[in-house]
C-alpha cells in the first residue's frame, strides 16, 4: 500500500526552526529551513545528519521549499546549503527570494559582527544560496522533475507567505507553512481550493486560541498606550520579526496615528508624546510593498497610487540616542522576541522604571527574553551574568499573524484532506486541538515530535473518464441514481496514454478491433438417480420451476434447462450409470445465480418429484 512518511527535524511539538521532511511516492522534499530563536549554541540549526549519513545530501532531497521569509522558517537555509552541502532546487515565491536574503543578512551582523559568533554563513554564502532559488508565481504548477510538482496558494501572514501542495502522481501533501485566515488592512485572508490532499501538514502556534476581534484588541492596545503616556511613562512596542515586521504589524502603527490625528485626543488629552519607528522599516517596506503590489488586499491595491501606505503624520525615524530622552514617548521596535536588537536594547534601558511598558504583540519562543518576561520572570541573567530587574509593565496583545483555533479549522474544512498533522505548535495545545479535528472531521490527526517519522497509508484515487453512451445506458435500467449514494456501473476499463475510460463492452471491441467471444463458466455436480437422463431432466425442471417462482425456467425441445441465461444439462455417468452429471454452466453477469443454482442441485432432488 503506498505511503506518505513525514519527519520534523523542527517544529515537531515546537515553535521554531520550522524543518520537515516529507516522503511521498519515492521522492524526498524538504518544508522549510528555519533556525532556532532561542537558542545560540548547535540547537540552533536542525539536525540535518538525520537526512542522510552516508553520500550528498542532494541525491538524497529532490528539492527544498520555503514558505515564507520569517527566520525561523529560513534562517538555516545558507547554512545547509553552502555549509552543509545542498546544490539542489529551493522553491519560494517572489516577494520571498527578494526579502529573504536582507533578513539573512541582518541576522548574519548580529550574530557575527555583533556577538563575535564563529563557524557561521556569510555574506558570500547568502548570494551563493539565493542563486539556487526558483521563484514561483501563485497557482502556478511546476514540474520539479517528470514525477514531482508543486503549487504555490496565498497564506496571508506577510507579504509573499505561500502555502505548498507537493503532488507525486496521486498521492499529495499540502503544507500551509505560517498562514492567517483573517485578512487585516493590508494583506487578504489565505485561500486554497478543495484539493482534497492525503496530508494536510498544517502550522498549530495559536491551537487553543479563538481571538477577539481585531477591533476589539486595537481599542485595548489604544488605551493601554494613552494610560501610560498620561502617567509619563514610555511605551515599547515589540513588532514581529527585524525590519520586515512592520509587514506583519502596519496595523498598530495606522490605529495609533489615528489616534494621535484626532482634535480631541491631542488637545483635550494633550497626546503630544513622539511615536518612533525603528530606522529605515517604513522606506523598505513599503518599497517591497509597491514591487509586489499584487500580493496586497484589494483596497491597497486601489488607494497605493494616491498615497503611501507607511507615510505616517506623527510617526518618526528612531535614533538609538531617542532612549535616554526625558519624558513619555512610544517606539516600535525589533526583533519581536526580545532576542537581539534594538528591541532588546530599549528594554534594558526602561525596564527598571514601573511607569514604562512593554506591548508584546506576537508569540515568543521558549528561551527567549520576551517569553521569559511573559512567564512572569523579573529578574533576568543578561550576557556577562549581569542580572536585569524587571519594574516596567508587562503586556501581551496577539496581534499575531497566524490563524486561530478557528481559521485551523475553517482551513481543514476548505481544503478536505483525508489525514492531518500538526507542526508549529505547543504539545498540550496540540493534543487538544487534535482530538477536535478527528471529532469534527472524522480523519486521523498527527503531532510527531522533532526526530520521530509519522508515517501515513494512502488509497489514492485513480480518475477514470466514463463515456455517455455507458452513462445513459446504466441510467435508463434502474431508478434515477442518488448523488449522495455510490452506483455499481458494469464496463469495460480502457487504459490509453495514461488515462482510463470506462466504456461499454462493445464500443470496447470496436475501438479495440476485436470480435466478442462469450465466456461461460461450468460446474458438474453429481446426482443419485437410477431414471434415464429425460426423466432425471424432467426432475430437475420440475423442482426448479416450483423454488424459482420469479425467474424463467425453460425445458428445451434438446433436452436441456434454461434459467435466466443458465444453462443445464444431463448425461450419465461413465462408471456408474446410477449417478447422472449435471453440467451448470453462467455467463459472468449471473454469477450469483449460478451459484444458488449449483449450491441448491448439490442438496440433491426431493423424492416425490417426478
Amino acid at each position: 500500500m503506498p505511503e506518505i512518511k513525514v519527519t520534523p527535524l523542527g517544529a515537531g511539538q515546537d515553535v521554531g526552526r520550522s524543518c520537515i521532511l516529507v516522503s511521498i511516492a519515492g521522492k524526498n522534499v524538504m518544508l522549510d529551513c528555519g533556525m532556532h530563536m532561542g537558542y545560540n549554541d548547535d540547537r540552533r540549526f536542525p539536525d540535518f545528519s538525520y537526512i542522510t549519513q552516508n553520500g550528498r545530501l542532494t541525491d538524497f532531497l529532490d528539492c527544498v521549499i520555503i514558505s515564507h521569509f520569517h527566520l525561523d522558517h529560513c534562517g538555516a537555509l545558507p547554512y545547509f546549503s553552502e555549509m552543509v552541502g545542498y546544490d539542489g532546487p529551493i522553491y519560494m515565491t517572489h516577494p520571498t527570494k527578494a526579502i529573504c536574503p536582507i533578513l539573512l543578512e541582518d541576522y548574519r551582523k548580529i550574530t557575527v559582527d555583533k556577538k563575535g559568533e564563529t563557524n557561521f554563513f556569510t555574506s558570500q554564502m547568502i548570494k551563493d544560496c539565493m542563486k539556487k532559488v526558483v521563484a514561483v508565481h501563485l497557482h502556478q504548477t511546476v514540474q520539479v522533475d517528470e514525477e514531482l510538482e508543486i503549487k504555490a496558494y496565498y497564506a496571508g501572514h506577510v507579504l509573499g507567505a505561500a502555502m505548498f501542495q507537493i503532488k507525486v502522481g496521486c498521492e499529495s501533501v499540502v503544507y500551509t507553512g505560517d498562514y492567517n485566515m483573517t485578512p487585516d488592512r493590508h494583506l487578504g485572508a489565505a485561500w486554497i481550493d478543495k484539493c482534497r490532499p492525503d496530508l494536510l501538514i498544517s502550522e498549530s502556534t495559536y491551537a487553543t486560541t479563538i481571538r477577539d476581534s481585531k477591533r476589539c484588541r486595537e481599542r485595548d492596545f489604544l488605551k493601554k498606550v494613552h494610560e501610560t503616556v498620561e502617567r509619563g511613562g514610555k511605551v515599547s512596542g515589540i513588532l514581529g520579526s527585524l525590519w520586515t515586521s512592520s509587514l506583519d504589524s502596519q496595523d498598530l502603527a495606522l490605529a495609533l496615528t489615528g489616534l494621535w490625528d484626532t482634535s480631541f485626543h491631542r488637545e483635550r488629552m494633550n497626546l503630544k508624546a513622539p511615536i518612533y519607528f525603528s530606522t529605515g522599516l517604513t522606506e523598505k517596506a513599503n518599497h517591497y510593498y509597491k514591487l509586489f503590489i499584487t500580493w496586497t488586499n484589494q483596497k491597497i491595491r486601489k488607494t497605493f497610487v494616491q498615497r503611501n501606505m507607511f507615510e505616517f503624520k506623527h510617526i518618526k525615524a528612531f535614533d538609538r540616542a531617542f532612549a535616554d530622552n526625558p519624558g513619555p514617548m512610544v517606539v516600535f521596535a525589533t526583533p519581536g522576541m526580545l532576542h537581539a536588537g534594538q528591541s532588546l536594547q530599549i528594554f534594558r534601558k526602561w525596564a527598571g522604571n514601573e511607569k514604562n511598558m512593554v506591548i508584546m504583540p506576537g508569540y515568543c519562543v521558549q528561551g527567549t527574553v520576551g517569553h521569559k518576561i511573559l512567564s512572569g520572570q523579573r529578574k533576568l541573567e543578561m550576557e556577562g551574568r549581569q542580572i536585569l530587574e524587571v519594574k516596567m509593565q508587562v503586556e501581551y496583545m496577539s496581534f499575531s499573524a497566524h490563524a486561530d483555533a478557528k481559521g485551523i479549522m475553517q482551513l481543514i474544512r476548505q481544503a478536505e484532506p483525508r489525514n492531518v498533522l500538526l507542526v508549529h505548535g505547543e504539545a498540550k495545545k496540540m493534543e487538544f486541538l487534535k482530538q477536535k479535528i478527528e471529532q469534527e472531521f472524522h480523519v486521523s490527526c498527527y503531532m510527531p515530535a522533532n526526530g520521530e517519522t509519522t508515517t501515513i497509508f494512502t488509497n489514492p484515487s485513480i480518475p477514470v473518464d466514463i463515456s455517455l453512451g455507458l452513462l445513459k445506458r446504466e441510467a435508463a435500467i434502474g431508478p434515477v441514481p442518488d448523488a449522495k449514494k455510490p452506483k455499481l456501473m458494469h464496463g469495460t476499463l480502457l487504459m490509453k496514454d495514461n488515462s482510463f475510460r470506462l466504456v461499454s463492452p462493445e464500443q470496447a471491441l470496436k475501438e479495440l478491433g476485436l470480435a466478442e467471444h462469450q465466456l461461460r463458466f461450468t460446474c458438474r455436480v453429481h446426482i443419485q438417480d437410477p431414471r434415464k437422463e429425460h426423466e432425471t431432466v424432467l426432475r430437475v425442471y420440475n423442482h426448479l420451476k416450483g423454488v424459482l417462482k420469479d425467474y424463467s425456467v425453460q425445458h428445451l425441445p434438446d433436452g436441456s434447462i434454461t434459467v435466466e441465461s443458465i444453462l443445464i444439462q444431463a448425461t450419465a455417468h461413465s462408471e456408474d450409470q446410477g449417478t447422472k452429471v449435471l453440467l451448470v454452466s453462467w455467463t459472468y453477469q449471473d454469477e450469483e445465480l449460478g451459484s444458488y443454482l449449483t449450491s441448491l442441485l448439490k442438496k440433491g432432488l426431493p423424492q416425490s418429484t417426478s
